[in-house]
């Protein structure tokens, strides 16, 4: 469990920074440089990412439950992370009225993502993982919203053809992963 919690304290530590630290990132664009910034960034992000699975595999051999999910609960959780996808889609799609709406799709994704894994996963590998990155998500989303508010920042309106890429191809990628790439990844099969 010790190599989780490293994982995710280096992981969303660094992706941190812009939340709690805006001022000193710019800095060090300026004292590295900004290309130098984020090589170093990104390599550290992938050891935090690597201790992350390396430690959360690690836990899942011994592991210790804490509740039992709920009957169904598991499609509670893929609908959960269906919509997630959707919104992950909507911080990549310019002018859909999604981003509008939420402000910060990718924070609301992932923060819906982990609910519904925690739904579905009562160890305590599990709510140390997805419950980090709830905590994440929802601070970062607060974050950005209130500078968003403070800046006078307004999203495009969007169109109805952005709306629809973002729907659908939040749901392709959904589905492309929870029929085939989770049980490969992951090794759990969401539909059995």
């Amino acid at each position: 469990m010790s190599m989780l919690i490293l994982g995710l304290i280096v992981f969303l530590g660094l992706h941190s920074v812009r939340l709690v630290a805006e001022r000193w990132r710019q800095a060090q664009f300026v004292r590295v440089g900004e290309r130098r910034w984020k090589g170093l960034y990104s390599v550290a992000s992938l050891v935090g990412l690597v201790l992350i699975i390396w430690g959360y595999g690690m836990a899942r051999r011994s592991p210790l439950f804490v509740w039992a999910p709920p009957e169904g609960a598991r499609h509670v959780a893929a609908l959960f992370v269906a919509v997630a996808f959707i919104l992950i889609a909507a911080a990549y799609v310019p002018g859909n009225h999604v981003k509008r709406a939420v402000g910060h799709p990718m924070y609301a994704g992932i923060a819906l993502w982990a609910i519904g894994h925690l739904l579905a996963n009562g160890t305590l590998h599990d709510i140390v993982l997805f419950g980090a990155f709830l905590i994440w998500a929802v601070a970062g989303w607060i974050v950005w919203r209130r500078r968003d508010h403070d800046a006078g920042v307004r999203y495009a309106a969007g169109t109805p053809a952005a709306d629809v890429k973002v729907v659908v191809g939040g749901l392709v990628l959904w589905a492309v992963f929870a029929f085939a790439l989770h049980g490969w990844l992951i090794g759990v099969r969401p539909f059995g």
